[in-house]
């Protein structure tokens, strides 16, 4: 006997490839209800077929935040708990049971692990927690693109963490990212001060190449009185060092990779960063001070911004190219190894390991004295 009636709602556009697979997950689920938003193949026809509400919907201008509104107003009145999530996503099975045994008639929303990307093995590759979960009353979506849940409601809002649920993202590559640019930009201009629209179309500025513009609004980013997360500040300033880098500016890109590093020191992002600079002005020190450094944040914060690279085997990489070039074989060895076992078919890296062992052969063999 099932305790709450849960609701699944999304939208869709032209996405007839993914909705057995989306039907599949989401089945668990009391309801499906979908907002299509102008499909041209047979999305709806396939959604119907497997038991989705459909509504055929026109956005015009086109927003996300209107979008999933609208499929929101369709949800029953009834309903406890509301699960939104897309087409390109999947929910692992049995999410329906661990929703309702963490979550009590007190608890206004939900929060799980979301796989944003995994690797060609299928294993996550960047995971973090996402809480698009929630009660049927008292939240609205804003923000025309990276759009977000509003707490509308009166009593105290109440997340619940979700042990085991995972809900997985396999994203249409194909799908550009050109509505996203003007889309961020109306979201700045209809909320100047909110320091994470800001961090976003910097970020998209730096995507499109347009590196001017990416400069001047992560500067501003920087100046909002609420951006005072430290990890998100550190990504900004990187994100003005590589524009910085790519007009030809060096001098001022490793300033800002110093003031991202100063900014959060428990991240390994701003190390690695650091690192890649070092290398390529043959800075050895600098590449194996931030190798050593960036090795000692053991523990990654889960947030949206941890770079998967970080975790993987650059930094030993670089570790060993760098202790390598100092005279130091043994330990460049040992990092050689590390990141050799990290990604094991890996050509150069198989080179690398070689090349560093006749070294410390050779090395070995010109120590012996004769007797």
């Amino acid at each position: 006997m099932n305790q709450y009636k849960i609701c699944v709602y999304a939208i869709s556009k032209n996405e007839e490839q993914f909705v057995d697979r989306w039907m599949d997950a989401v089945s668990e689920a009391d309801a499906v209800i979908v907002a299509d938003t102008g499909s041209t193949d047979h999305t709806v026809e396939k959604l119907r077929k497997r038991g989705a509400v459909v509504y055929e919907e026109t956005i015009s201008p086109w927003r996300f935040d209107t979008a999933r509104n609208i499929a929101l107003s369709h949800v029953p009145e009834d309903a406890d708990i509301c699960v939104s999530n897309d087409l390109d996503e999947v929910f692992e099975p049995g999410w329906r049971q661990k929703l309702e045994s963490a979550w009590k008639p007190e608890h206004t929303r939900a929060r799980y692990l979301f796989t944003f990307s995994c690797n060609p093995d299928g294993t996550p590759k960047k995971q973090f927690p996402m809480e698009k979960i929630h009660r049927r009353h008292g939240y609205r979506w804003v923000h025309p693109v990276h759009e977000v849940l509003e707490y509308t409601g009166t009593d105290p809002q109440n997340a619940v963490w979700v042990n085991g649920m995972v809900l997985n993202h396999y994203p249409d590559l194909s799908k550009p990212r050109s509505q996203y640019l003007p889309l961020l930009e109306l979201s700045v201009q209809e909320n100047p001060l909110d320091d994470r629209a800001m961090f976003w179309l910097g970020r998209e500025y730096v995507y499109h190449g347009d590196f001017d513009k990416a400069i001047e609004t992560l500067k501003k980013h920087l100046t909002l009185p609420n951006a005072n997360w430290n990890e998100e500040r550190s990504a900004s300033m990187r994100f003005i060092a590589h524009s910085y880098e790519e007009k030809g500016n060096a001098k001022e890109a490793k300033a800002w990779l110093f003031r991202a590093l100063a900014e959060c020191q428990n991240v390994r992002e701003p190390y690695l960063a650091l690192a890649k600079s070092g290398y390529k002005e043959n800075n050895w020190p600098l590449v194996y001070a931030m190798v050593e450094k960036g090795l000692s944040v053991t523990e990654s914060t889960g947030s949206y911004l941890v770079e998967s690279e970080s975790w993987g085997y650059s930094l030993y990489d670089y570790g060993a190219i760098s202790a390598y070039r100092l005279g130091m074989y043994e330990k460049a060895k040992e990092y050689a190894m590390k990141a050799l076992d990290m990604n094991p078919t890996n050509k150069r890296l198989q080179n690398n390991l070689m090349l560093i062992e006749d070294k410390i052969g050779q090395q070995a063999s010109e120590e012996v004295v004769p007797s």
